[in-house]
Parts: C-alpha cells; sequence; structure tokens
C-alpha cells in the first residue's frame, strides 16, 4: 500500500482500517480528475479531485476537498471506508465515540448558554 502525505500514524490506521474491512487496493479503481472551487490556479490546473470506486460493491467515491491531490487520495480512501460500513452494517468504534463527543459537546454548549 502506498503512503500518503499524512501522519505516520493516519497512514498505518487506514491501512489497518482497510485490512480489516477485506478492502483491497486492486480491488479500488482510482482516478484524477480537475477539481472545482477554491483553490486557484493549482485546482484550475492539476487534476487533484480524486474518484475511487470499489468495484465489489459498486461504492463510489469523490474526494476534492484539499489542494493535495495526496492528501485527497487518503481523505477518498476514508470516504470509502465509511460508505462501505454503511453499506454492509458494520459500524466501527471511531464512528460510535465521535458521535458521543459530539453530544457532549453539544449539551456542553448549551449548559454554557443556559447559565451566563
Amino acid at each position: 500500500m502506498t503512503t500518503f502525505a499524512v501522519s505516520e500514524e493516519k497512514n498505518k490506521w487506514l491501512k489497518k482500517r482497510m485490512e480489516e474491512l477485506n478492502i483491497f487496493e486492486k480491488d479500488i479503481e482510482e482516478k484524477f480528475i480537475r477539481s472545482s472551487g477554491h483553490g486557484g490556479q493549482n485546482v484550475n490546473k492539476t487534476s487533484t479531485c480524486v474518484y475511487l470506486k470499489h468495484i465489489p460493491t459498486g461504492i463510489e467515491v469523490k474526494c476534492m476537498k484539499d489542494r493535495s491531490q495526496s492528501i485527497n487520495r487518503f481523505l477518498a480512501r476514508r470516504e470509502l471506508i465509511n460508505k462501505i460500513e454503511i453499506a454492509t452494517g458494520i459500524s466501527s468504534k471511531d464512528s460510535k465515540i465521535k458521535k458521543i463527543r459530539k453530544q457532549k459537546a453539544k449539551r456542553k454548549s448549551r449548559a454554557a448558554i443556559k447559565y451566563e
């Protein structure tokens, strides 16, 4: 598996998560296209948008959040993993933890507003 322009820890997490879900690089069709929106000349001239298709499930993902192609490749794979988890009914502990943290943060901000 290739490494992306993110931390080593994130690369390891992605590799581990893909192995757990039996997602292989050979099953992923990857294309690079020009992005739209913010980014100026870099976005207009280079193909930074990443399109992924997981051939066994037919799930497609398009990512153009960052100006860097390598970071978009990482983010697209992360989105693909999330979509495959949802489609197969496998929910990750990470998503549950994030949901709980978000709920607690919301409650905390509401409480702060209420008592000010």
